[in-house]
């Protein structure tokens, strides 16, 4: 089938919540993703930070071709191998013996059980960021600061207060002795790559400790050294009292985990949450796969590199207003808003894109990424936003 037919039977079959996609891709090895035209394109949005590692990569395709061949799936009335061993490496991650791990299979599961958790403290009250962006279920939608998002699906949760993110004398209003967490992505990515004041968190975790409050980082598109961290907000030196993770976590396969650590880790008692699918064997040995070969390579180094040498040649781009990150999570803010323009304008010329808002072309490349294709990406957006203006 060709691409016109692919969206015909999309338009045929499907429901119209994501709209119609003008692209029907087939396959895809490392960056390079493929249509059913047979036209190839340079993946630089990597299925919005999840192909951690790109497509097809060797080592994620060896892990889960040898589990299915041996366990596909247990319900968690039982253990089994990989989830205990990707829960161990989870924890050393955080630093932290004294973290514990939920498993579930997207980021607003993960969010939804850390909202879960902080009503296991006799609060209900919270605390989020005007235009943070936590997931669409029912829990996460009414924690995510978008209205456009929001206001279809009213009433959601009572008890949630947004503020503007970065703003801490806001923060200071909010956060009280009735608060049950605060919620924070440490940068905002569907907002459009929006990075808070480098004490920020710091100074969050201090209202959060003062008033008795959960401080929950919402990893989950920062998370898996996107960053150049394995979450995101370690730069800020604080400790989390729960981390939610998914996106990269599971290699391309859909996998999260709800982190707690320290006196959070014992909140939560038998019974009191599940997930079917969550841990699965063959996610989870997708994840540990993707682990290893981040440490092995050393691709959060690399990610660090990479990302100032974008900042540095994209902000010469006449047209670019700012560039912002940190890692492989980039936002790159336009003079004019004519972001979604841009996006199409790019896929035409064989790169994929995102436009996060209508003046933000957002990139989050799989860290598998090379000088090459780096050099491919700034030549085409140079060309592509020079002939735009």
């Amino acid at each position: 089938m060709k691409n016109k037919a692919m969206i015909s039977q999309w338009k045929r079959t499907t429901q119209n919540n994501y709209g119609v996609p003008t692209l029907a891709l087939v396959k895809g090895k490392g960056l390079v993703v493929t249509d059913a035209d047979g036209k190839t394109y340079l993946d630089f949005l990597g299925g919005i930070a999840t192909n951690i590692l790109g497509h097809a990569h060797p080592a994620i395709v060896k892990a889960v071709s040898k589990q299915i061949s041996v366990l596909g799936h247990v319900s968690n009335f039982y253990a089994h191998p990989n989830a205990l061993a990707l829960a161990d490496k989870l924890i050393s991650m955080t630093g932290d013996k004294s973290a514990r791990v939920f498993f579930c299979q997207s980021g607003a599961e993960a969010n939804e059980a850390a909202l879960k958790l902080s009503r296991r403290t006799g609060r209900v009250r919270i605390v989020a960021a005007r235009g943070a962006f936590h997931g669409r279920t029912m829990g996460a939608l009414s924690l995510t600061g978008q209205p456009a998002k929001r206001e279809p699906f009213v009433p959601l949760l009572k008890g949630i207060k947004h503020v503007a993110f970065g703003d801490i004398n806001a923060m200071r209003r909010a956060i009280n002795k009735k608060t049950a967490m605060v919620i924070l992505e440490p940068i905002m990515g569907e907002a459009g790559v929006i990075v808070p004041p480098a004490d920020y968190l710091a100074e969050v975790r201090q209202l959060c400790d003062a008033a008795g409050a959960l401080l929950v980082i919402d990893a989950v598109q920062t998370g898996m050294g996107r960053t150049g961290d394995w979450f995101g907000y370690e730069y800020s030196g604080i400790k989390p009292d729960v981390i939610t993770v998914a996106k990269g976590l599971g290699g391309g396969l859909p996998l999260g985990a709800m982190i707690a650590l320290g006196k959070a880790a014992e909140i939560f008692k038998a019974g009191d949450h599940g997930s079917t699918f969550g841990g699965n064997p063959v996610t989870t040995a997708a994840g540990l796969a993707a682990i290893n070969v981040i440490e092995r390579d050393s691709l959060m180094k690399k990610a660090v590199k990479f990302h100032e040498h974008i900042l540095t040649e994209v902000a010469l781009i006449p047209g670019v207003k700012q560039v912002r990150g940190a890692g492989l999570l980039i936002g790159i803010e336009l003079e004019k808003p004519n972001a979604n323009e841009i996006a199409q304008a790019m896929m035409d010329a064989g790169v994929l894109v995102n436009a996060a808002n209508a003046s933000t072309i957002r990139i989050a490349p799989a860290l598998i990424v090379t000088q090459a294709h780096i050099d491919k990406f700034i030549a085409t957006f140079r060309k592509v936003l020079t002939d735009g203006n």
